[in-house]
């Protein structure tokens, strides 16, 4: 079971409690609420100085999900779990908007101006803003946890699989192409890119054979490009067949597998351009950084029989990884939201202004992006409610529940759960 955060009321953190103790606590008046994502307890009274067992923090970094997990390396107990859900793909399309519409500003407003390129240099380590805000995410929630729970090292993903090279360091040449990583790679790069599934019939949980999309028979390469993943049945049918005369009666789906073979694995590419970049920024944190590969994190989680998640997978990463105790731990799902917009104006699609908006965030004590906790007592609106809330100056709000958006709710009624922070969050 995800364990409780406390810290004394110094504000040092204490090795996190079961929640029937966090109850317990609460009922005897000995603590209160520090905060509720992630939920933690503050003690009312100087704690006495006592042993704190140390926890690593583990990382397995992802291009739209991250698993992080606190593990107790002395008995392999997880004591705590998040999935965190990045906005880098919603960043690429907000900032391509903006420069298509001030593009279009320009074009009407100014005359020609020739590209000037003397002082438009980059920086070196540069990375995108849709990058680099998932390097912000895992260093915000690595040094979030620091505060929050005894952390004394941090174990991150790194690379992707190369068993060959970390059984025998010296191999190489003819010797490193032919062992046991030969055609390893290449698979896992096709269970990625085809979904772990066959691409002809749609079946899961089969083995799955490597297929040539135009058949070597007839002249196809073994690129990445000619290679799908097909199960027995399906593979044996085809045989030597072009998948156009395979696929004939059905030609949708023909062209999808086509699509699909030359497209870019652009999640990969995502996670390939920030993991020296957030190894980076966790060295800085100034604890021990421990590194290990996806053949690894694979190893240890398939070792274990453990189902594939991203936290499980965080848990599972690097060479200190003991046997897990992941009883009862449902993690915490966080949602990257962002701050909001610094616009001043609202455009349409032409890029002209359409509606003013005002500089001043917070309106009757709550700011757009808080949780709160509506009780409406009397219209036609009665009940209790909890969401993210919209704001606006008149004191009528709207709020984001999970079960849709609920509007016109007076601030008189509403409460505040958690402060805005960038994050939405999720059980």
């Amino acid at each position: 079971m995800s364990k409780v955060f406390v810290i004394d009321s110094q504000k040092r953190p204490l090795y996190p409690i079961h929640p029937a103790f966090a109850r317990q606590l609460l009922r005897n008046k000995k603590a209160a609420v520090f905060r509720r994502f992630p939920f933690t307890l503050i003690l009312k009274e100087s704690h006495t100085e006592a042993p704190v067992e140390p926890l690593r923090v583990k990382v397995d970094p992802g291009s739209k999900v991250t698993g992080v997990a606190l593990v107790l390396d002395a008995t392999g107990e997880v004591v705590w779990a998040a999935e965190i859900q990045h906005r880098g793909f919603a960043i690429k399309d907000a900032m391509l908007t903006r420069r298509q519409l001030r593009r279009s500003r320009r074009n009407r407003k100014t005359r020609y101006r020739q590209p000037r390129f003397d002082n438009r240099k980059r920086p070196d380590g540069w990375l995108p803003p849709s990058l680099m805000s998932r390097v912000h995410n895992i260093d915000t929630w690595v040094k979030r946890l620091s505060k929050f729970a005894p952390t004394a090292a941090i174990s991150q993903e790194l690379v992707r699989f190369d068993t060959q090279l970390m059984q025998n360091p010296d191999i190489q040449g003819n010797e490193y192409k032919q062992g046991t990583l030969a055609g390893y790679e290449t698979r896992e790069y096709l269970l990625e890119k085809w979904d772990r599934q066959c691409a002809y019939c749609g079946v899961k949980d089969v083995p799955l054979q490597i297929e040539h999309i135009h058949p070597r028979a007839k002249g196809g390469s073994n690129r990445i490009s000619n290679l799908t993943l097909s199960c027995a049945k399906c593979n044996i049918k085809k045989g030597t067949k072009d998948i156009k005369d395979f696929l004939k009666k059905d030609p949708e789906k023909s062209n999808k597998i086509l699509t699909q073979a030359n497209k870019p694995l652009a999640d990969t590419a995502a996670v390939n351009a920030t993991r020296f970049k957030l190894l980076e920024t966790l060295k800085a944190t100034d604890l021990p950084v421990e590194t290990g590969s996806g053949g690894l994190t694979k190893f240890n989680r398939t070792a274990q029989n453990l189902e594939k998640q991203h936290w499980i997978d965080a848990a599972c990463v690097g060479k200190s990884t003991p046997a897990l105790n992941i009883k009862g731990i449902k993690p915490l799902l966080i949602k990257a939201s962002g701050h909001g917009t610094r616009k001043m104006s609202g455009t349409d699609k032409y890029g002209f202004p359409t509606r003013h908006r005002t500089n001043k965030q917070v309106h009757f004590g709550f700011q757009t992006g808080d949780i709160i906790k509506a009780a409406v007592t009397n219209g036609k609106k009665i009940g209790t409610y909890v969401g993210r809330v919209q704001c606006r100056a008149t004191g009528s709000f709207d709020i984001s529940t999970k079960i849709g958006r609920v509007a016109g709710i007076s601030h008189k009624y509403c409460s505040t759960i958690h402060k805005k922070d960038g994050y939405s969050y999720g059980v």
